[in-house]
């Protein structure tokens, strides 16, 4: 059982900002990214990548647009080292791309760091110091003015270095470790202290990272430190203010977003959110979250299936279906008033400008992703997610009341089979339930002809595999066809539309029956290429589907009392010979 938390844990308590001023703010632009999937990301993994692996992420990061990449902890390995080499000796880094590498704050270190980036265009050297007052005191052990001194040593060597290196862009970040567990003031004094042993100026900046190194507070109050931080930093003119959420808490997106209404302009995390523990703040949902406020991110998820691919193969690390805007099932509704909404929202949605879409806060195809896996069936759907799938994989637009007889039929089969169902097994029910019927009665073919006044049919049918032939007139096929049967059917409604388009295009035909002593209805439908068929096919669908269900008397006595007493299975045989087709 867990221990109450009184007894063991301290809840984080509010900084005491007054007047704060990010909960008025929307953020109107994105930030500086920096990934650090080749970094931070990398040393999370259970095998880290190869130097081929990280090399194909790389490239995937430029192509994203990302220009800050934060690469290797070159001091750490030889891998590390040879992975910076490869990529500056290599010519693959674009001129507009800034590669960044992490160190700690130790003279050795940082010596190795920056031997690496030897011939670099540009480059950040990212070093940094835990300040929390546990490390402070229990892994340091460093008073807060020896780890300040230790800190401007560091920048001090990082700048001398930069000075007698002038054919590279340098610049130089810093993070207090655990910036959310120290205490403000410490952090604003080292941080201060940093900036003016770098000597950092408007068009020289410094990058201050203030990482949530582990989560430990609400958003919020993340929030309300950065604000503190950015009013009171003595040279904010000459700071890139900058955070690094992780994602412990599970608020690594909230609190980045916070943050930059609070004053950050730069965040760094990964692809997807990999990282230690819980992981970094996940790029991919910031940046969309951006875009569906309208605003552009400038990095490119046009193809966000490439994305999620290229990742999961150099990481090794599944992505969960249900991870915002790039898992499988995200885009996917199998709740049936989900589906309907949906489906209503997509067939209003081409006439405007605007994305309004129930329950799709983006529109897939802006990621590259299709409208195929949008609805999807199971014993959860309803009648607006089987016709959307009809209707998107077969062209199928079926009447209102149709979609809920038929979500019925594939509402059985779910539940008997307790799995989703696709559209192809959708189409196959939908077949076995309206368009394969061929008992009790099998239509054969029919003739039209004219008389002044009349529309007339000949109608060959087949009753449980005999012949019958029927012949009727009315004002048009369909009323000739009732007349003909000579049965107590009501047409209630007719619709038809062609399936498919071009010259092989076929019609369909719904028709809606009733029986003169029974209030409900029922359907049948009809295909063929020839319209007038496909009306006869649907009434022949509807009759038979009526004495599946009891609605229609045995057809054969039915068909004995209106045409006369001959052979059982021949009822028309003592019909003059004239009037058949």
């Amino acid at each position: 059982m867990l221990e109450h938390p009184e007894s063991k844990y301290r809840p984080f308590q509010p900084i005491g900002l007054t007047g704060r001023s990010w909960p008025d703010r929307a953020i109107t632009r994105p930030p500086i990214w920096l990934s650090t999937d080749l970094r931070d990301g990398n040393q999370a993994l259970f095998e880290p990548m190869r130097s081929e692996r990280k090399l194909r992420l790389f490239q995937l990061l430029v192509k994203i647009g990302l220009k800050e990449i934060e690469i290797a902890f070159p001091a750490a390995s030889e891998t590390e080292f040879a992975f910076v080499r490869e990529l500056i000796e290599g010519g693959h880094v674009p001129d507009d791309v800034t590669i960044a590498v992490l160190t700690q704050a130790r003279e050795p270190l940082i010596r190795r760091t920056l031997e690496s980036l030897n011939g670099a265009k540009r480059a950040i050297v990212h070093f940094y110091t835990a300040t929390a007052k546990p490390f402070r005191d229990m892994v340091l052990k460093l008073s807060q003015p020896e780890l300040t001194q230790l800190a401007v040593d560091s920048a001090i060597q990082v700048r001398d270095h930069a000075t007698a290196h002038p054919e590279t862009k340098w610049i130089l970040e810093y993070s207090p470790e655990c910036f959310t567990s120290t205490e403000l003031e410490f952090a604003r004094a080292i941080c201060d202290a940093v900036v003016a042993a770098w000597g950092a100026t408007p068009t020289n900046k410094i990058i201050l990272n203030l990482p949530a190194t582990v989560e430990v507070a609400t958003p919020n109050i993340y929030a309300d430190q950065i604000e503190w931080m950015h009013r009171k930093l003595a040279k904010r003119d000459c700071i890139t203010l900058s955070v690094h959420p992780h994602n412990d808490r599970g608020c690594a997106v909230a609190a980045a977003e916070l943050a930059q209404m609070a004053g950050a302009e730069r965040v760094e995390g990964c692809l997807f959110g990999n990282g230690e523990r819980t992981g970094n703040v996940d790029l991919v949902t910031l940046a969309l979250n951006l875009y569906t406020q309208g605003i552009h991110p400038r990095l490119e998820f046009a193809n966000i299936n490439e994305v999620a691919r290229v990742v999961a193969d150099c990481t090794s690390l599944p992505i969960h279906p249900r991870h915002p805007y790039v898992g499988d099932l995200v885009f996917t509704a199998f709740a049936g008033s989900h589906q309907d909404a949906i489906k209503k929202g997509m067939a209003a949605q081409s006439n405007k400008a605007q994305w309004e879409v129930p329950y799709l806060p983006i529109d897939p195809a802006d990621l590259g992703r299709s409208y195929n896996s949008i609805i999807r069936v199971n014993s959860q759907s309803g009648k607006g997610g089987v016709s959307y799938l009809l209707e998107s994989a077969y062209g199928l637009t079926m009447p209102r009341r149709l979609q809920v007889e038929f979500s019925t039929a594939v509402q059985n089969y779910a539940d008997s089979s307790g799995k989703e169902v696709s559209a192809q097994q959708i189409w196959s029910i939908f077949e076995t339930e309206y368009l394969s019927t061929t008992r009790p009665v099998n239509y054969l073919e029919h003739l039209l002809y004219q008389t002044r006044e009349l529309q007339g049919i000949e109608l060959t049918l087949e009753l449980d595999g005999e012949p019958l032939y029927l012949q009727g007139e009315g004002n048009g096929p369909i009323d000739a066809l009732i007349h003909a049967l000579k049965l107590p059917l009501i047409v209630q409604a007719y619709e038809e539309h062609s399936l498919g388009s071009g010259a092989d295009a076929k019609a369909i035909a719904f028709v809606e029956l009733s029986t003169r002593d029974d209030t409900g209805s029922y359907f049948g439908v009809g295909i063929d290429a020839n319209i007038v068929t496909a009306s006869i096919k649907a009434i022949v669908s509807g009759l038979n589907r009526g004495c599946r269900e009891g609605r229609l008397r045995d057809l054969h006595t039915v068909w004995k009392d209106a045409f006369g007493h001959g052979a059982p299975h021949s009822p028309f045989a003592g019909m003059p010979a004239a009037s058949r087709g």
